[in-house]
């Protein structure tokens, strides 16, 4: 086990959600569930109480620590993509699976978890830096799912 894991607070879906990410992203994995020993405040003994997860290679740990710790978006996951159809394909099975679309590349699970979906193209325009960045910003001010197409033609000006 990792010296070093995120953990993420989860009502009761902890293991529907690493399912899902395992399914969703590469070098993403359920490891194990633990389940409670006994009754808690917001379960019963035998339910799923942790369960460690890898997203992206990313150790994780999903806490179903009950209703009451709403996420944030000072917490998501940024997943790199190299096109339009890796983008589409995460951005379509997070929103698609009862998510929601926000701003900038941004969407969020089901769960409250929040997610960047960001081209590379669009990071290699920010790292660019001058009116190449300003351009790519300026254009990706206005999308919810980022468009490849549009942050190059967006950087070349």
């Amino acid at each position: 086990m990792s010296k070093n894991r995120i953990c993420v607070w989860y009502d009761k879906d902890a293991e529907a959600a690493a399912r899902f990410y395992a399914e969703t992203f590469p070098d993403s994995a359920l490891l194990a569930v633990h389940r409670a020993p006994s009754d808690y405040p917001s379960g019963k003994a035998g339910d799923a109480l942790v369960v460690d997860f890898t997203v992206a290679g990313i150790p994780c740990m999903g806490l179903n620590g009950g209703p009451g710790k709403p996420h944030s978006e000072a917490f998501s996951f940024q997943i790199s993509t190299e096109d339009q159809a890796e983008t589409d394909r995460y951005w379509n099975a997070i929103v698609g699976n009862g998510g929601q679309e926000s701003m900038c590349g941004w969407c969020k699970d089901k769960w409250g978890i929040n997610w960047q979906i960001t081209p590379r193209v669009l990071t290699d325009a920010m790292a660019a830096g001058g009116a190449e960045a300003k351009r790519a910003f300026d254009a990706m001010l206005t999308m919810r799912k980022i468009d490849v197409a549009a942050i190059e033609r967006a950087r070349r000006g």
